[in-house]
């Protein structure tokens, strides 16, 4: 044992010290008193329940006569019970309980002489108990009956209620206490958003070693503010600080605060920073501000009693009001900054907005690692190549993506996810699911190959749109087919070239159908809305029209009033100059892409012929054919009839391909063996 741990001497004359003073547990006294109300309860119910037989007064005479009542008590409302001799044969006497009721009158001194005097042998006992005692009597048991239920019932929800009864559970915040050991999320689960993780991850330092920072005069900030899209690892950034951060942290949703009750937000507001500050240092994380945080004045008859704006106040007084604290960082997030209230987010509250963007390419890819590490992976899966086939997509649209493969992957009985198990979880995710057994008829299998061909030949030959990466006539969705592109690089500004090339190629499905046709259909209406929104957009807020000019004409931001929602901010005319540069510009985009289609008609039609054979073809079969070569590979109904050749056996049913429309299924895949 080494020498710390040494117990302290001590004289031996003086006297051992006192031990710490054990108290009664506070359950244990509460029970204690319920088993003595429950003795007295169950005393007061056996003497109530004891079987008393009522007289007349005649009877009662009769029996004071006889001499047969052994014991007698004479009350003063003019009650006499008592017990009397029943013998019965071949049994020793017995006592039976007896009641009768003379005018209260009647009962004096007199009365009382004349019973001792007929009963000589008897016991005759005269009570007169004071009339507090009488509602005494008549009350306990009601008394008793009120206690038990207190105790199991009103007690419990009491406690459920955090200590303010019943009701008291409403003005009390409604905040998790996290710690590290409950998230299991830390930085290194999160990818893509490095320069937000920076900014948060000094956030950990401040409440780690304050005195640094306070070297130089600085101080912890009061507030950061998370900014960004639905789905880009806001509320997984919060859970990283909890995970990394020693420190409580209290995570509560903003419309936890408002309740049917007026003042309960505010209320709640309070509770929650009091109990933070009791903790302190720590962290309050607020999810989906918004919902308390709105601009102020924005509605009718709000005023100050709104019971969203009096939530909103409580925070702004809490975050930098007279009575501030240094050790409580508040962490807030929300994907719609636009509407907070100025006072919300100026430098006092909150110190910071951090912008959490959509991963770029490095980003998608860091992501994509992060979650196939809970997925085993074919030595063939390139997930640099899915993160380049995923622009736009958020955090958790990726996640959704490999979690899809590895589901796919699963009901093909694979023992590892494959590349084109990726492929197509991206496609599910973003488009949705296959629909390979919708039927289709020939013309209009013919009407959508065309269409699709004509998307894929004008991306093909334009220089300034994004590569074509795979095209099919197989319905996804709401779509009878799809073109799909393969982003060279993010773009964060789309020029005026890649925007003309883009809307070329939306027009170009339109246009194959009225050539190689002479006739429309409405499978181009989504080309035709994605079409119009681009160029209402190209005019009215990019500038790019010589018409319209350097001028946005954009809808105006909504005032702090309702009666100020936004609106356009120009004439009639301007409007009507506006729409007539739109169907300009379209007009301009479908005569290019036509003439494209119509000089490369052969092409064209090669494409289309291909689609109808193989339903799904890459972007370098698509360019081989652009080319003048052909396709060499086997078809679905190719691959079925080699099954049939080599199976001698009849009555055996034809095996289905896991995946007939994939072409890297029937490239590389095994051939489906007899079943």
């Amino acid at each position: 044992m080494s020498e710390g741990n040494h117990p302290p001497s001590q004289d031996p004359g003086s006297k051992p010290p006192a031990g710490p003073r054990q108290r009664v547990p506070r359950n244990m006294m509460s029970w204690l008193a319920l088993v003595g109300l429950a003795l007295v309860l169950v005393a007061l119910l056996r003497e109530n329940m004891q079987p008393t037989e009522k007289i007349t007064i005649t009877e009662f005479q009769k029996l004071v006569e006889s001499k047969s009542i052994d014991k007698l008590t004479i009350k003063e409302d003019g009650v006499l019970e008592g017990s009397r001799i029943a013998p019965e044969e071949g049994l020793p006497e017995s006592s039976v309980q007896f009641r009768v009721q003379y005018p209260p009158r009647v009962i004096d001194d007199g009365f009382v002489s004349r019973m001792v005097d007929s009963l000589p042998d008897g016991e005759v006992d005269s009570k007169r108990p004071s009339q507090f005692m009488l509602v005494l009597a008549a009350m306990l048991p009601w008394i008793l009956i009120f206690g038990f239920i207190w105790f199991f019932i009103l007690r419990q929800m009491r406690g459920a209620s955090g200590g303010g009864g019943m009701l008291g559970n409403i003005g009390r915040s409604r905040h998790k206490v996290t710690t590290k050991e409950h998230t299991g999320v830390t930085f290194a689960d999160v990818a893509g958003i490095e320069e937000a993780k920076d900014e948060v991850h000094e956030i950990i330092e401040f409440l780690r070693s304050p005195k640094k920072f306070q070297r130089l005069g600085g101080r912890i900030p009061r507030g950061v503010l998370l900014v960004g899209e639905p789905g880009c690892g806001k509320t997984l950034l919060a859970k990283a600080i909890a995970g990394e951060a020693d420190v409580p942290f209290m995570s509560i949703s903003g419309s936890d605060f408002v309740e049917m009750f007026v003042g309960v937000g505010a209320s709640r507001v309070r509770d929650l920073f009091k109990q933070a500050k009791e903790n302190s240092p720590c962290i309050i994380f607020l999810d989906e501000i918004d919902a308390v945080g709105r601009r102020r004045g924005a509605n009718f008859g709000g005023g100050g009693h709104d019971e969203r704006e009096q939530t909103l106040n409580a925070i702004l007084v809490e975050m930098d009001g007279f009575e501030t604290n240094q050790q409580v960082i508040v962490i807030a997030a929300t994907n719609r900054a636009d509407v907070l209230d100025p006072a919300l987010k100026r430098p006092g509250r909150f110190d910071r907005q951090v912008y959490v963007p959509l991963p770029d390419l490095q980003g998608r890819y860091e992501i994509l690692k992060v979650h196939a590490r809970k997925i085993k992976l074919g030595p063939a899966a390139d997930m640099r190549r899915v993160a380049r086939g995923t622009p736009m997509f958020s955090g958790a649209d990726l996640a959704a993506l490999v979690n899809e493969s590895a589901i796919i992957a699963t009901l093909a009985d694979k023992d590892c996810v494959e590349q084109e198990d990726l492929e197509e979880a991206r496609d599910k995710v973003r488009w949705g699911r296959a629909r390979k057994s919708h039927a289709v008829n020939d013309k209009e299998q013919k009407l959508t190959a065309f269409h699709e061909a004509g998307h894929a030949l004008v991306q093909s030959l334009e220089k300034d749109a994004d590569p074509v990466h795979k095209v099919t006539i197989i319905p996804r969705g709401p779509a009878g087919g799809a073109t799909f592109s393969l982003p060279e690089w993010d773009r964060k500004f789309y020029s005026s070239k890649f925007l003309h090339a883009t809307l070329r190629v939306l027009v170009a499905g339109r246009i194959a159908e009225e050539v190689c046709f002479d006739e429309v259909c409405s499978g181009a209406a989504s080309d035709i809305k994605q079409a119009t929104a681009i160029a209402r957009q190209m005019v009215r807020d990019w500038g790019m029209s010589d018409s319209a000019g350097f001028v946005y004409y954009g809808d105006g931001e909504a005032g702090p009033s309702i009666l100020d929602m936004p609106g356009r901010e120009y004439s009639d005319k301007t409007a009507e100059m506006i729409d007539k540069e739109i169907k300009t510009t379209l007009d301009k985009v479908y005569a290019d892409a036509k003439q494209i289609i119509i000089e490369n008609r052969t092409k064209l039609e090669a494409i289309a012929q291909a689609l109808m054979k193989y339903e799904t073809i890459t972007g370098e079969e698509v360019n081989a054919l652009l080319r003048g070569e052909s396709l060499e590979r086997a078809t679905v109904s190719d691959l079925l009839d080699e099954v049939d050749r080599k199976t001698p056996e009849v009555g055996i049913a034809r095996p289905v391909p896991a995946d007939p429309a994939t072409d890297s299924d029937l490239e590389t895949g095994p051939l489906p063996q007899p079943g």
